[in-house]
């Protein structure tokens, strides 16, 4: 993919690589999402991939909560 903009490079990449290579894709309670491994053995959410749009309505589903790593599934 090339990629012509004139915005600055650090504005269209924010994130390094490293902040990528932290994330995995798992299923929570049959709902695939976008996570990142805490400190404290959990997971927090960074992305909802959801297709249902109820799923986005739900506080507990919202990026930024946290669940335990046993509770999901890879």
């Amino acid at each position: 993919m090339i990629l012509y903009t004139i915005m600055p490079e650090h504005l269209v990449f924010q994130a390094a690589a490293e902040e990528y290579e932290k994330q995995t894709t798992v299923l929570y309670e049959g709902i695939p999402f976008l996570v990142q491994k805490t400190k404290t053995d959990e997971y927090e959410i960074v992305r909802n991939l959801s297709t249902n749009p109820f799923h986005f309505l739900e506080q507990k589903y919202a990026p930024g909560t946290r669940f335990p790593r046993s509770a999901a599934t890879s």
